[in-house]
């Protein structure tokens, strides 16, 4: 299997999305002609190749045919749109389990819907199915959540990767009014799924609620590139002129090290740094507050242990596991944040099940559930918890009920 890694240095959204992977070869008369099955009228697409800050690669549009003329740019601001039609998820999910697209691609589709769904729902106080969408409910945003779907199965459906996820700062307009960036839905969808934001100083919205339910969706883990043998590289081009980075997505495919010579066992394998502090003397509060900040920064996993240390006193073992590459930067965390003195660090490898996340369908309603696969098979299913403590406040099931369900959902 291929791994797509998309660097995502200038945020995302649906039409780079499928810009950089026209770019990669997709190939647009069959993107085209797949999206006729959907049945929607009223659009034409372009594909055109663009230059930005001196890098050449895919600027996609979709031409609504209502319009004169219309350029529609979901990565840099929410366009309320006087034509935008108002629905809500069950005629989205409706009208795409009702087209001639492949299974793979209507799950994904509704997938990626149900995300900015939930999202929109706990944001207005409503239930997911009763959400009307405005931008992501036109025709354009459709187009581009499921095409999305469609240019991934059309590129053999490659493990994605992605770098750190970055947005900017400011105002965005949108059906609502004026909202902070990032906009609420788009931190909603990658808080649920755990996906940790850094802002930059672009003053425009970088990461639109399309662009960050096809993150959420799609994207394994988030961080450097690491082993990644790359074969192509394609550029989904914006039509901003921004002031701290180029307006382009890359997207970057190829073999990972760790699948060309896959081990026997069918797992993967990495390397990651492991840093470690004995600590005695650090007031639990702050100890809390470290861990909570070494995650949102990045850190693969954070914890402590109740330790034994001189003369007697307890104490506690604190260990961050983290990229090799970021091993610095924790480290000075560390003897910034608590109080030691010195931190010890080892570099480990593991071996991992291959993970994907997927949504069943449960008696309650839809979760989202982590699968680990070895040698092609399921061993392992952890429902998220957001995506089960959601669906309990809206059904009034137990939460416990609703992670049982799940787990046998994705056994069948």
């Amino acid at each position: 299997m291929e791994t797509l890694y998309l660097d995502v240095f200038s945020g995302l959204s649906g039409d780079m999305f499928l810009g950089a992977l026209l770019d990669l070869g997709v190939d647009f008369a069959t993107l085209e002609r797949e999206l006729a099955k959907l049945g929607v009228a009223g659009y034409h697409l372009h594909a055109e190749r663009k230059t930005k800050a001196g890098i050449a690669g895919v600027w996609f549009n979709v031409h609504l045919e209502t319009e004169h003329s219309h350029s529609h740019d979901h990565a840099h601001g929410h366009l309320e749109h006087d034509h935008a039609e108002s629905r809500d998820f069950r005629q989205i999910q409706e009208l795409i389990h009702r087209s001639a697209l492949s299974d793979w691609v209507q799950d994904k589709a509704v997938a990626v819907f149900r995300r900015v769904a939930e999202a929109e729902g706990k944001i207005h106080g409503q239930p997911p199915e009763q959400v009307h969408f405005h931008e992501v409910g036109a025709v354009d945003s459709i187009v581009d959540i499921v095409g999305a779907c469609l240019a991934l199965e059309l590129l053999g459906r490659p493990r994605v990767l992605a770098s750190a996820v970055v947005d900017g700062t400011g105002w965005v307009k949108c059906a609502h009014g004026l909202l902070p960036v990032p906009a609420p839905a788009t931190l909603e969808i990658l808080a649920a799924r755990g996906i940790a934001l850094t802002q930059c100083e672009e003053r425009h919205e970088l990461v639109t609620p399309t662009g960050a339910a096809l993150l959420a969706e799609f994207a394994e883990s988030f961080g450097p590139m690491r082993g990644l043998a790359v074969t192509r590289i394609g550029y989904g081009i914006g039509t901003r002129d921004n002031q701290t980075c180029p307006n382009v997505l890359r997207a970057c495919l190829g073999a990972a090290a760790t699948e060309v010579a896959p081990p026997v066992g069918g797992w993967e394998t990495d390397t990651i740094a492991v840093l470690e502090t004995n600590l005695d003397d650090l007031n639990p509060e702050i100890l809390g507050h470290f861990v909570e900040t070494a995650l949102a920064a990045g850190a693969l996993d954070v914890f402590h242990t109740p330790i034994q240390m001189k003369k007697s006193r307890p104490g506690v073992l604190l260990t961050v596991l983290c990229a090799p590459d970021d091993a610095d930067q924790f480290t000075a965390m560390i003897l910034r944040e608590t109080s030691t003195f010195g931190v010890r660090r080892a570099t480990a490898e593991r071996r991992k099940l291959q993970r994907e996340f997927k949504t069943v369908a449960t008696p309650h309603g839809p979760v989202t559930v982590k699968l680990g696969r070895l040698d092609g098979n399921v061993v392992q299913a952890a429902p998220e918890f957001e995506s089960c403590r959601q669906l309990a406040e809206r059904s009034g099931v137990p939460l416990k009920t609703i992670y049982e369900a799940a787990i046998q959902a994705s056994r069948s």
